[in-house]
């Protein structure tokens, strides 16, 4: 992975996790800035994770479906994640929830081309590989979410 990717990534992580962590620590009276801070640091390392692992979710997946000959593990390039960088930026509450949603399935959706022709799946299958990684690391983060988000406003 490139380093732009990287970076790329690493902003859109933290601009997913601004716009759930911010308003959560704006609701909380008496919270201090560095906690803030930590939160959405923490919070950008793990959404930029999840992020990251989405393409390599989705070519194991695609393993399991059908073994791919030996094919390099997809993985995210410029032009695939900067997309993801805006739907990230769109996450703030009230800013577009279906813009939002509509650009992971842009982004989603790119990652299938390349997916289905590392592995010999067809564009349905893909499709469904890719739908079920992101799903499920949508879940496992807001899970991870709510976990953190528990002790916090408590």
């Amino acid at each position: 992975m490139s380093p732009a990717v990287v970076v790329l990534l690493l902003l859109a992580g933290l601009s997913e996790a601004a716009g759930r962590i911010l308003p959560m620590v704006a609701r909380r009276p008496g919270g201090s800035r560095s906690h803030a801070v930590v939160l959405l640091l923490s919070g950008a390392v793990v959404e930029g994770t999840a992020f990251a692992l989405w393409p390599l979710t989705a070519w194991t997946l695609a393993g399991a479906v059908r073994p791919a000959p030996d094919a390099a593990a997809l993985t995210w390039t410029p032009g695939l994640v900067a997309p993801l960088l805006l739907a990230a930026v769109l996450a703030f509450p009230l800013l577009g929830p279906l813009l939002h949603l509509l650009l992971f399935v842009k982004v989603g959706a790119g990652l299938v081309g390349p997916l289905a022709a590392t592995t010999g799946l067809g564009w349905w299958a893909a499709a469904g590989c890719v739908a079920v990684a992101g799903a499920g690391l949508g879940a496992a983060i807001e899970a991870v979410r709510r976990l953190v988000a528990r002790p916090v406003t408590a």
